[in-house]
């Protein structure tokens, strides 16, 4: 099915495409999933499309965004405030959607997406049942005392980090590390050999079809087993 095209008003000039990828009827779980997408691309990007489609087919109603700047097909990122009024506003887009208001919301995102997704739950969690975050950038590539943690101590709602191995974001170390540091309500899966992306070598003998399919399978399952917040 194709997803169905949104018009989210950010402020009184600007407003963002979303895409809902509805989940079939039949196996509908009551759950929204909004996911925001990378610094270098945008919603359309396969690895946003791949993981709408296959979570709507879980059962969870996805949807997706462009944040201010990839609408605008502008390549750098806006500021912390403009990327986190954007996320704010899709929100609320999600929660007053009539299909999908009695749903249950979780977020996060790719890379960037996530990050931004835990700081506005950090600052306001009261609506956010969960977050899924997608190769966490904990910090930029080879400066791992440029952390981007302080915030996290402040997110109430449980968390799934999905890391790969070989993130030169973040090693699968330095994430356990700030949970346990912090104490977060989190659980991390690991891409054995994935990097950022999730890409694992050829040698590994798996597809990143398969590679994604797993990751959805415990995106999912956390899903399923997580003890939500109340709206």
């Amino acid at each position: 099915m194709e997803p169905e095209t949104l018009n989210i008003k950010i402020n009184e000039r600007e407003s963002v495409t979303a895409l809902l990828y509805p989940a079939p009827k039949r196996v509908r779980l009551g759950v929204t999933l909004v996911l925001g997408h990378g610094a270098g691309a945008n919603q359309l990007s396969d690895f946003m499309r791949e993981f709408a489609y296959g979570m709507a087919a879980r059962g969870f109603d996805a949807m997706t965004f462009n944040f201010l700047y990839a609408e605008q097909k502008r390549k750098l990122p806006d500021s912390k405030e403009r990327l986190e009024s954007c996320y704010r506003a899709v929100i609320d887009a999600a929660l007053n959607l009539p299909k999908l208001k009695k749903n249950r919301l979780v977020i996060g995102g790719k890379s960037m997406g996530g990050r931004i997704a835990s700081q506005v739950a950090a600052a306001d969690g009261k609506n956010i049942a969960g977050l899924v975050l997608l190769g966490y950038p904990l910090h930029p590539p080879g400066k791992p005392d440029k952390l981007r943690d302080a915030h996290l101590k402040d997110v109430r709602a449980p968390m799934l980090f999905v890391q790969g191995s070989r993130d030169a974001f973040g090693t699968k170390e330095e994430i356990r590390g700030v949970i346990k540091k912090l104490g977060l309500p989190a659980k991390l899966y690991v891409v054995e050999g994935g990097d950022h992306s999730f890409k694992v070598p050829k040698s590994a003998g798996v597809t990143p079809q398969q590679v994604h399919e797993s990751v959805m399978k415990e995106i999912a399952d956390w899903l399923h087993s997580c003890q939500y917040r109340e709206r």
